[in-house]
């Protein structure tokens, strides 16, 4: 049977437009369509090679963006530019709303009051890290993730074509394998889960171990700072 990541448990797409903005650096409010549209597509396009179930409003979002940029080549009346300007809209202010939610969940996680959030910085494991550590982690979505894991494999298999494949590797073995690695230590890199010798098929199989430990709370990811090493952590599970 396939092993299927359901990807609503992490993010949704406003999160990966906020994302596509975020690293394009570019104004929310002037977003280029093109541009974000085919990254968009890129991302989904990966989901699928990665059997990560991809959620109706997904495809939704996917084709709003594809209406505005087909909108926007076609020759220009006043009509269509006010059409473009509303339709800009619809992705504009839910983006504009949703930021404001994501500062105000921050605002609380910052009180420990969303101690469980999943991609929030585990507990203290075997006294490891006490409580003198003034280091401020940055928590990491599952799109920077993405961004990792895509990188890796152009460094190890460049020009490789991802396609989701069960075997010879076991996603649920490779869960087990990431864990044994976690015991007994305080953090473990990213990069450090994947062998020099890891295949398309092997790779793909750990990246989705390690998605399923983050979703079910077992495992937490973070930097120690923007751009340096995506790092990961067991969180203390209750017996």
């Amino acid at each position: 049977m396939p092993f299927e990541t359901k990807l609503e448990v992490f993010e949704g797409p406003l999160d990966l437009l906020l994302h596509l903005i975020q690293i394009n650096e570019v104004d929310i409010s002037d977003i280029p369509i093109a541009t974000i549209t085919e990254q968009y597509l890129e991302y989904l396009d990966l989901m699928r090679a990665l059997d990560i179930n991809v959620a109706g409003d997904f495809l939704l979002m996917a084709s709003t963006l594809m209406h505005i940029k087909s909108k926007m080549l076609l020759p220009k009346r006043d009509d269509d530019l006010e059409e473009i300007e509303d339709l800009r809209e619809e992705i504009v202010r839910p983006l504009m709303e949703y930021m404001k939610l994501k500062e105000a969940a921050d605002e609380l996680a910052s009180r420990d009051i969303l101690y469980r959030d999943v991609f929030k910085r585990g507990i203290e494991m075997n006294g490891t890290r006490g409580e003198e550590d003034d280091i401020n982690p940055a928590k990491v979505n599952l799109y920077g993730l993405m961004d990792a894991f895509k990188s890796l494999m152009k460094e190890k298999h460049p020009g490789a074509v991802l396609r989701f494949k069960p075997e010879p590797w076991s996603v649920k073995e490779k869960m087990v394998e990431i864990r044994d690695k976690l015991k007994g230590v305080k953090s473990l890199s990213f990069r450090d889960l994947f062998s020099e010798t890891a295949s398309i098929s092997e790779m793909i199989a750990t990246f989705l171990a390690l998605l399923e430990l983050v979703r079910t709370g077992f495992m937490t990811v973070f930097q120690e700072q923007e751009g340096s090493d995506i790092m990961l952590e067991a969180v203390a599970q209750e017996a």
